[in-house]
């Protein structure tokens, strides 16, 4: 079990510090020219949001936090 304990450990570490890095690489909703004009633009730019790097680093924020939840609760048992 110590073993089991020191690895997932390391793996709830490596999602805190991914979490931390994917989070702060993300702009502000009300970074933008779409802001101002409220939100016109947003609609013609958001066709393909999925495919942009805002769109990438919001599906790696989920991933990374569903992840560190899984890893905490499996932690937390193992305690």
């Amino acid at each position: 079990m110590g073993a089991l304990k020191i690895a997932a450990t390391v793996v709830l570490v490596l999602f805190e510090l991914f979490l931390i890095i994917v989070v702060l690489l993300q702009q502000g909703k009300s970074a933008g020219l779409s802001a101002s004009l409220g939100g016109g633009t947003e609609t013609f730019f958001g066709k393909n949001k999925a495919r942009s790097f805002e769109g990438r680093l919001q599906r790696l924020t989920t991933i990374s936090a569903i992840g560190f939840i899984i890893v905490s609760i499996l932690l937390a048992i193992l305690l």
